[in-house]
């Protein structure tokens, strides 16, 4: 029996299952991808665009052979088609990569072959896109690419006077400037061997560390099923950077588990949604928005892993409420002791696993790049995996790891590169002044009005997109309106990388949301609204860091800090519990507004609203409690 027919496509992403010749191939295509890319981003020395097509190429080829063109389409091998595109996708890269000296040499004078092979690799860009991906950002980065061309027939300040095709075709797909620009160069380093990273985690076996030490931490404890939910979510999240990936790992042990102790199906599935949504959130590994805004800010992404920590945190904070007051509020108890494992036991086994996530947040810390860390943090997985038979990789995990690494990247890489049309668009356009002078215009010169015109943008445009790409659009077009209006280029920054993250969970197109409802085997819409209930305060953070900005750590003063964080954990307790209508006992509808809103008056940075908002938060907490405890005495 041929070794490779043990390997299954990853849960979290739509492949085709091969066998025999056909599943040699894809595989060993998929292992030589991960080792190339291994070699590129530790001693191989190749400049950024020639790495950047290698790296398209790729995952366009792994796109083309997992990935069914339509519903129709065989499952259990490529048709000619996606053969031909395979190797079209791989002799576009391979072209690059020979003729791009000759381009350099003679500043870019461009043959006809170059345009016709630009061509072909710009189409096959969006077939990839819309296998991978879907329709929406597809149809969206097509439409900027159809403006840069005609300007002139745009209304209104949008329009401009349109360059030719040649102009275009050589910027998109043969400069750094477009598909092979910065969002794929963080794709082909960063992104790639962090995802690499975690798919050799996943060999050893560490999320069922992550299930059996949540489990040990919170099962005990009321609703704990649901508490081992947003732990597990919150571990596994901080290496895998991607929420659907999150709830098909976490989700098929916490969702059984919190329907046994008496969850409903619906809240099983929402409780499970939130949570891994945050995942992204969740430093230090806190997926390829975080690293594509290290490279747009230009700062070290230790900078970006610091400040995500106390909005993850606060995020994580206000689910934990959520469903610890949900599981008072039905009476809900934990599991039993027996179901519990040992917390000596699970770190014996599989503790030292957590090793090269240390070692990883180490070498950031101490200022050593993040490909440098991933590469160290391989390393140490594959030497540490070793010490113990529970975690101890074989032959076929370690090509499985390589295998799964691969196929988990390409619908990244692909993101990442076609939004080089959004990118390159406005750059040659100059669409993205013209759009932010808009919203500072209909915001009437208000903060708080182009935050939320700049956060319906953002959950509009994530609606069916990845993070990656929703980020990207809206950093390139919303942020620099906010930065125009005095917010910090990291807040603004933050501001759409939540954004775009919490679209995951934003109906009616909440894809996490849908995933864990398949999971709990609950209705998607109800899933989706309830998640996006437990996710609000993800809807409230953003605006919190952007009128405080300490919290990034941004003009960082324990003066400034410590009130700050004092506000935004009363806060985010008081929206939660307004939110779920329970504290002592159950709260009428007047209470639970009260609540939400004085969670919500928090976020002002004025201190005299601070004080009153306190205030009225421990008099609305006081009256709660003394009101529910007369008619306690009353019902004894």
């Amino acid at each position: 029996m041929n070794i490779l027919s043990v390997f299954k496509p990853g849960e979290h992403i739509p492949n085709r299952d091969f066998s025999g010749h056909v599943r040699t191939f894809a595989v060993a295509l998929a292992v030589f991808t991960s080792l190339i890319h291994c070699w590129m981003n530790s001693v191989g020395l190749m400049i950024t665009i020639k790495m950047n097509a290698i790296h398209l190429a790729t995952m366009m080829a792994l796109v083309f052979l997992y990935f069914p063109g339509t519903a129709r389409s065989r499952r259990d091998q490529p048709t000619a088609l996606d053969w031909l595109f395979t190797g079209l996708a791989l002799l576009g890269g391979l072209y690059v990569v020979m003729c791009y000296d000759r381009l350099l040499a003679t500043k870019l004078e461009v043959t006809q072959l170059d345009l016709i092979i630009s061509v072909m690799t710009m189409c096959l860009l969006v077939e990839a896109s819309r296998r991978a991906v879907g329709l929406p950002l597809t149809l969206l980065c097509v439409f900027f690419l159809v403006y840069t061309k005609f300007g002139p027939y745009f209304p209104g300040l949008f329009a401009h006077r349109g360059f030719d095709w040649s102009r275009i075709i050589t910027r998109m797909a043969l400069t750094d400037q477009g598909i092979y620009g910065v969002t794929l160069m963080v794709s082909s380093s960063y992104v790639f061997m962090f995802i690499l990273f975690g798919s050799f985690l996943a060999a050893t076996k560490t999320s069922e560390f992550f299930n059996d030490f949540a489990l040990a931490l919170a099962g005990r404890y009321r609703g704990g099923p649901a508490k081992v939910a947003v732990i597990a979510s919150a571990l596994m999240g901080s290496i895998s950077g991607s929420s659907q990936a999150n709830v098909a790992t976490t989700g098929a042990f916490t969702i059984p588990l919190m329907k046994k102790v008496g969850y409903k199906p619906f809240f099983a599935g929402a409780v499970e949604a939130a949570a891994s949504t945050g995942g992204i959130l969740m430093p230090p590994i806190m997926g390829a928005s975080a690293f594509i805004m290290s490279t747009f800010l230009g700062i070290p992404y230790v900078k970006i892993m610091l400040a995500g920590v106390f909005p993850a945190l606060l995020y994580y904070g206000a689910i934990l409420t959520m469903v610890d007051l949900r599981a008072k509020s039905n009476g809900l108890e934990g599991l039993p002791k027996e179901e519990i494992p040992s917390m000596k036991t699970t770190m014996l086994d599989k503790g030292h696993m957590t090793i090269p996530l240390v070692l990883i947040v180490y070498f950031l810390v101490a200022g050593y790049t993040p490909l440098f860390s991933a590469f160290l943090g391989l390393i140490a997985i594959i030497v540490l995996s070793s010490c113990r038979k529970s975690t101890r990789m074989g032959v076929k995990d370690f090509i499985g790891a390589l295998d799964g690494g691969a196929r988990s990247a390409a619908p990244v890489g692909i993101a990442c590169g076609i939004v080089g049309f959004i990118v390159g668009a406005v750059g040659m356009t100059g669409v993205g002044q013209v759009i932010a002078m808009n919203i500072i215009m209909f915001a009437g010169g208000k903060l708080w009005a182009a935050l939320i015109l700049c956060m319906l943008a953002s959950i509009v445009l994530g609606m069916g997109l990845p993070a990656s790409a929703c980020y990207i659009i809206t950093a390139t077009i919303a942020a620099p309106a906010l930065q125009q209006m005095g917010v910090p280029a990291l807040a603004a920054h933050f501001f759409a990388f939540y954004y775009g993250t919490m679209s995951a969970v934003v109906p009616p197109v909440a894809l996490t949301s849908y995933t864990a409802a398949g999971l709990a085997k609950a209705a998607p819409t109800k899933v989706a609204v309830v998640g996006f209930g437990l996710a609000m305060s993800g809807l409230l953070l953003p605006f919190l860091f952007v009128y405080n900005p300490v919290l990034l750590f941004v003009d960082f003063t324990w003066a400034k800090f410590l009130p700050t964080i004092l506000c935004a954990v009363v806060g985010v307790f008081s929206l939660s519990a307004g939110l779920i209508g329970m504290l002592r006992a159950h709260m009428p509808l007047w209470e639970r507004v009260l609540f939400a809103a004085n969670g919500i008056a928090l976020v002002n940075p004025l201190k005299t609203v601070r004080l009153m908002s306190l205030a009225f938060f421990a008099f609305l907490f006081l009256q709660h409690w003394m009101r529910n405890r007369e008619l306690r005495k009353k019902t004894v």
